[in-house]
């Protein structure tokens, strides 16, 4: 993550608000004047950072009135569209304030109650998740939201109704010492529970409009493979080998153990075994045992030489900075 320090405002704040939209034109004004409502009445000084995930339409630009009327809105411009991960590290390397409110313009929620999920950082948890309820989005969407954090929470152990909200408090610390980037944002709350933080849920209502609809089959194959990804980072991010070694043995030890057979029964002259099905599932088993290992060991080679973290995004303008 950049260094930070020139880049924050001289100011401290208590509560920094990142916004990731992405062609957000028509409700830009709107949710800010509920932000700013909501926030104004808090006995806390605040700091609203909204990021411009490269949106096509004139988001932009209405941005640029509200930042006119008020210095505390911080408007950070991306070049193209990077992504959440991107947009809340971006966010947080341009804020200052010790809690961070982050949400996602997919989601329509009500802005009036994140001080009850402000209210829980002060009381002792790390991180709160906003778990939309009631659902208002399509039948599909809530059912695969479903079906996923009821995976997630059986694989994980960590029971948690809407991990994947895009709505989260979380004192600054726990972002700051915790790795997400791509789609891993989205277990932020698996990963800092992981971590020993205090993560909990408050419920928040979820308004109604339109909604984005998971309905490619490549978006379930990705969640699959996230899942898997999470697993495997949980347990084996520091010993890759212990992961990919053991399941290698396990093919090596098989293969050979064929082609040890095959050898011996080749020596006893039992007969021929040029073009046996088994010859071949040895020799195959040997090749991805040893392929296995192979990668485990430079997975560890990488993470020994601690491969240098790179920015995955690119800003274009700043406004408020």
């Amino acid at each position: 993550m950049e260094n930070s320090m020139n880049q924050q405002s001289s100011q401290s704040v208590n509560v920094s608000v990142i916004v990731s939209l992405y062609n957000y034109a028509e409700s830009a004004n709107e949710l800010y004047q509920s932000m700013n409502e909501v926030l104004s009445s808090l006995k806390k000084t605040y700091e609203i950072v909204i990021i411009d995930d490269g949106s096509t339409d004139s988001t932009y630009q209405q941005l640029q009135n509200i930042t006119s009327k008020d210095s505390r809105i911080r408007v950070i411009k991306m070049r193209s569209s990077f992504g959440e991960a991107s947009n809340l590290e971006a966010g947080l390397n341009y804020s200052s304030g010790e809690t961070v409110v982050y949400l996602s313009g997919r989601v329509r929620i009500n802005f009036r109650q994140i001080p009850d999920m402000l209210n829980a950082i002060e009381t002792g948890d790390d991180l709160v998740v906003g778990w939309r309820f009631p659902r208002r989005d399509g039948f599909l969407n809530r059912f695969t939201s479903g079906l996923f954090n009821w995976i997630v929470g059986r694989i994980t152990k960590i029971r948690l109704h809407d991990i994947n909200s895009s709505i989260i408090v979380t004192r600054r610390s726990v972002l700051e010492n915790i790795s997400y980037y791509g789609d891993l944002y989205n277990f932020i709350p698996i990963i800092a529970r992981w971590q020993g933080y205090r993560v909990t849920e408050i419920k928040i209502e979820q308004l109604s409009g339109s909604f984005r609809k998971s309905k490619y089959p490549q978006k379930y194959i990705q969640r699959i493979l996230d899942i898997i990804t999470v697993i495997f980072l949980m347990r084996y991010s520091k010993k890759p080998i212990h992961f990919l070694g053991f399941l290698g043995t396990i093919f090596v030890i098989a293969g050979l153990g064929i082609e040890i057979y095959l050898f011996v029964y080749r020596i006893l002259q039992m007969g021929p075994i040029a073009g046996r099905p088994l010859l071949i599932l040895g020799a195959l088993l040997l090749v991805i045992g040893i392929q296995m290992i192979s990668i485990g060991l430079l997975g560890e080679m990488i993470i020994f030489t601690h491969a240098g973290d790179i920015k995955d995004y690119n800003i274009e303008k700043i406004l408020n900075p």
